[in-house]
């Protein structure tokens, strides 16, 4: 089994150009998928915007980026980043899951994605909130 935690910046309407600054910084190659491309575009002027971005670099970083949607609140200072950690092992993902919600609250059930085999948020008990995948 093998798990990583990346660290996941939250912008509003930046996160593409974060992740083309943050690519000239450390190289590599920049995958985006907006709202539209995920079929998550509740906004129509959200549309263009990044649901997915992830930066990896030929040394080995990752890092996540993502604008946050238009209806959620937004407070660079409060919640402007997640932990996502991604596992290759769907059983142990779900017992880490379980283990992490005890006492916090789901923000987006386990399950698939149009991105991911697995995947889920939650905040867990002392408000720090992630991002979990397995695939």
């Amino acid at each position: 089994m093998t798990d990583t935690i990346t660290a996941h910046l939250n912008f509003r309407g930046q996160a593409r150009s974060a992740l083309e600054f943050y690519r000239t910084v450390f190289g590599g190659d920049v995958t985006i998928a907006t709202y539209a491309d995920t079929h998550q575009a509740d906004d129509p002027a959200q549309a263009d915007a990044v649901a997915f971005g992830q930066l990896t670099s030929p040394t080995g970083l990752r890092l996540l980026a993502y604008d946050v949607q238009t209806a959620k609140p937004y407070d660079q200072g409060r919640n402007s980043f997640y932990l996502a950690l991604h596992g290759d092992d769907p059983v142990a993902t779900r017992y880490q899951w379980d283990r992490l919600i005890e006492r916090g609250s789901v923000l987006t059930p386990l399950g698939p994605s149009a991105f991911a085999p697995l995947y889920g948020m939650l905040t867990d008990r002392y408000g720090v909130t992630w991002i979990v995948s397995a695939g």
